[in-house]
């Protein structure tokens, strides 16, 4: 059955989506944001995202933002291909002017504090502020270990779709699904975006032993595992805590683990902490990669937030989360990004 897929926000992983789309005979129609004028400007002149080095498949068509509703028009679903900043945008804009009936699966990774320490996901998010317009809307996501130019490559990928409806959950799938792009379905919608959110934060702080290696041995001493394997070990560690505190399910769990593989190993979580690792402050790590999206701070942050504010009122331990609060140290506080190995280590003993 051909569907029309439309895709809104023009980002690396959004337009990497329009690839299994179209090849599986779909339309896709990928709407750039107010901010992607020039990439959807290069993708009608030339059928190639800037930033991959492969054309689109046949099929794809190609919009301005001024041109959303028509493009949204007659579609069986949109997929939302906004990065984290655009959390707001993409509620503003388009969840509150679209049908409520038309459903959406989001590809932003992100959660959001309370004021009581509470995580919330973007879904979930987006869900309670279009109720208060009076609005009902579920919003799936996308959860797991893919990285945009590997997926336009064909590198065999495994991800999950969460939502509530499972009717829908299995016509995405079936809608995206190729020999190289492989598909999970969860009900479990706090525990999928919670893992893929927290890795983030995570890749982080091992990345940063990436950097360390090449402040104290030199830059061509090459890579060296060990010190990447334990500050792995404990990020999976305290992960599994704060997604145990989530509700996630076992699933979801070793969802997060393999996209914490990925992004430690590629992307731009790994870029930033090789440069804050190596001893660049913040702003400067931050101005080497202008224009580069970090979302990984954002989530680090405010991971980091929540849990302070969840151990004031009794509810954590600090001491069970070393990783992330030396992390947020080192983003806000300035500090050296050596870890404090020795709060790593346990005693098990009796």
């Amino acid at each position: 059955m051909k569907r029309v897929v439309t895709i809104i926000g023009s980002g690396m992983m959004g337009s990497a989506l329009a690839f299994p789309a179209a090849e599986n005979g779909h339309e896709v129609r990928l709407v750039g944001s107010p901010l992607d004028r020039d990439i959807i400007d290069a993708c009608i002149a030339t059928n190639r995202h800037p930033k991959f080095d492969r054309d689109f498949p046949a099929g794809v068509k190609f919009y301005q933002i001024d041109e959303y509703k028509s493009a949204v028009e007659g579609a069986d679903f949109v997929i939302g291909g906004v990065s984290s900043f655009g959390v707001d945008w993409f509620l503003d804009e388009i969840l509150t002017n679209i049908n409520p009936q038309l459903p959406v699966l989001s590809v932003t990774k992100g959660l959001i504090n309370l004021e009581d320490g509470t995580l919330i996901s973007y879904p979930d998010y987006w869900q309670r502020e279009l109720a208060k317009r009076g609005i009902n809307r579920e919003v799936c996501a996308i959860g797991g270990p893919c990285t945009s130019y590997e997926l336009v490559f064909h590198d065999q990928t495994e991800v999950a779709f969460c939502g509530q409806d499972s009717a829908v959950l299995r016509m995405m799938r079936e809608t995206l699904t190729t020999s190289y792009y492989h598909i999970s379905l969860t009900n479990d919608v706090i525990g999928l975006e919670s893992a893929v959110a927290l890795k983030n934060a995570y890749a982080l702080g091992v990345a940063l032993t990436i950097g360390l290696v090449n402040r104290n041995l030199g830059a061509d001493a090459g890579l060296h595992y060990n010190s990447q394997a334990a500050a792995f070990y404990q990020a999976v560690k305290e992960m599994r805590l704060l997604l145990a505190i989530q509700g996630a399910e076992f699933d979801c769990e070793n969802i997060g683990i393999g996209d914490l593989y990925v992004t430690v190993y590629g992307g731009r979580t790994r870029k930033i902490g090789i440069l804050l690792g190596e001893g660049k402050s913040y702003d400067e790590a931050s101005a080497m990669l202008s224009g580069v999206t970090l979302e990984s701070l954002v989530v680090a942050r405010r991971v980091a937030m929540a849990i302070y504010r969840k151990a004031e009122r009794g509810l954590v331990d600090l001491q069970d989360f070393p990783m992330l609060v030396h992390v947020e140290s080192v983003l806000e506080k300035g500090a050296d990004a050596e870890h404090p190995w020795e709060l790593y280590t346990f005693d098990t003993t009796k």
